[in-house]
Order: structure tokens, then sequence, then C-alpha cells
């Protein structure tokens, strides 16, 4: 055994420490290209397959994303389309709110002019009919002071009512003949 571990040493004196040996670097080579082929048929395809599908994957949201972006600015023109619609329409109420505010001012405004010019009619018409009271009072007063009057020129007493009614009557009818001339003179 000693003279094995001589040979042994004799030999790596003659070998370079940095070099292996030949038949390690064989079987190295060996089992590289054993791994290697292994590698390349088993293992490259299965990354292959999931770089493809993950390639796929990528490439079908790229093309879902743009489609949503396609709805979202189909849907962008629809919901313009509808604002301007409805602005639209907004206006056309507001000028219809407006034409029958003024009809309704309008409406309101003849209601007021025919109600007053009925409380205008009611008055005069009760004016009227006061100043007939009136005129009828004031000449029964101005009968009445007229016998007083009379019955003080003469001296004597005109009581009786025939006689007061007919005087009066026709004191009465002669001022309304005199009024009658007078006012047609003018």
């Amino acid at each position: 055994m000693a003279d094995s571990i001589l040979l042994l040493a004799a030999e790596a004196e003659d070998q370079n420490p940095l070099l292996p040996a030949t038949y390690d670097i064989v079987w190295s080579l060996v089992a590289l290209i054993i791994v290697g082929l292994v590698f390349w048929k088993y293992v490259l395809p299965l990354f292959q397959k999931v770089l493809d599908e993950r390639s796929e994957l990528i490439e079908g949201g790229i093309k879902k994303a743009e489609e949503a972006q396609a709805e979202a600015k189909a849907a962008l023109e629809q919901y313009r389309a509808q604002l301007a619609e409805a602005r639209t329409e907004a206006a056309q109420i507001r000028e219809e709110a407006r034409a029958q505010g003024q009809q309704i001012i309008a409406d309101m405004k003849a209601q007021a002019q025919e109600e007053s010019d009925r409380i205008v009619a009611a008055g005069h018409n009760q004016l009227q009919a006061q100043r007939q009271q009136i005129v009828t009072e004031l000449r029964g007063d101005l009968g009445r002071t007229a016998v007083d009057l009379a019955e003080k020129v003469i001296g004597e007493s005109l009581s009786d009512d025939v006689k007061r009614a007919g005087s009066i009557d026709r004191f009465l009818s002669e001022l309304d003949s005199l009024s009658a001339d007078s006012a047609s003179r003018k």
C-alpha cells in the first residue's frame, strides 16, 4: 500500500493541480449532455408552453382592455348624446313654461280687468241707487220744508195729507220742469 501511495504521489507531480483528470472531464461532459438533453426535451417545452400561455393571456387582456375602452367610448358618446338631448328638452320645457306663464299672466290680467269692471259697474249702480234714494228723500224733505214755509207764509195749517201730497207733487213737478228747461237752454 505504501508503494501505491508513492506511485500516486509521483503521478500527481506530473499532473497540473488546476486541471482535472481526463476521465473526470469525460464523465462530467457525459453527465452534462444527458442533463442538457433532458432539459431540452422535457423542461424547455414546459417553459415555452407557460410563456406562450402567459403571452396569450396578456394579449387577451390587452384585447379585452381595448374592447372595454371601445365600449366605454361608445357609452361616453351615447351619454353625451343623451345629455345634449336632455338639454334640448329642458330648453323646450323652459320655453313652454315661460309661454304658459305669460299666458297665465295675461289671463289673470284679463280676469282682474273684468273683475275691476264688474266692481266699478256695481259701484256705479249702487251710486245711482243711492243717488235716487237721496233725491227721493230730499224731495220729501223739500216738500215738508215747502209746506212748513207755506204754512208760515199763509198762516194756516196745511196738515191735510191729501192736500199736502198734491201740493208737494205739483211743486216738485214744477221744479223738475224748471230744471229740465234750464238744462235744455244750456
